[in-house]
């Protein structure tokens, strides 16, 4: 007998959607992101879906009559979220690179980084393809290396970039995720 939860398994790619700080957040799974707040940006699809790390560090807590740790202290949290964002456009450009300056001209556009020390954080938000899950991360800083992957053959060109989670001045939680029911388990 199978066994396991068909239901529960989480499928392909999704849609990608950025905003400024302290944009309204999505509450359910079928009120489009523009309809919760029109500050929402569409940026298109990610290449494979997301790939979110969550991460609790601790020390142990030591005593002298014991041997071995009593307990184990929370000492911080390291959050991150990577996207390969399937559409080449330069504002998504300007998302992996925290800002910067877009100027159009006569069938061209040009874009350029921003000066170090003045990037900007965003909020991001991710909805599956399924339209099953919706992730928002409160404040993001794009920390590691932008990529554009380019592949021989039908293989779209995508924007590798990796977010690093904040905490954000409003005191909110790092991140929500809104899931379809039953939750996954």
């Amino acid at each position: 007998m199978a066994r396991g939860s068909p239901t529960a398994l989480a499928l392909g790619p999704g849609y990608l959607y950025a905003g400024a700080l302290g944009r309204v957040e999505p509450t359910d799974l079928v009120t489009t992101w523009v309809t919760v707040d029109a500050g929402w940006v569409a940026l298109g699809y990610t290449d494979v879906g997301s790939e979110f790390d969550y991460q609790l560090n601790t020390a142990a807590v030591d005593v002298a009559e014991e041997l071995d740790p009593i307990s184990n202290a929370p000492t911080g949290r390291v959050a991150s979220v990577t996207f390969n964002l399937s559409q080449l456009t330069a504002t998504n450009l300007k998302l992996a690179l925290n800002g910067g300056v877009i100027t159009t001209g006569t069938g061209i556009v040009t874009i350029e980084p921003p000066d170090l020390g003045t990037e900007v954080r965003t909020m991001l938000g991710y909805e599956s393809e399924d339209h099953t899950e919706r992730w928002v991360w409160r404040q993001c800083l794009q920390t590691g290396q932008m990529k554009i992957v380019r592949a021989k053959g039908a293989a779209n060109a995508t924007i590798a970039t990796v977010f690093s989670l904040e905490k954000p001045a409003t005191g909110s939680r790092l991140f929500k995720a809104v899931l379809q029911t039953p939750l996954r388990s």
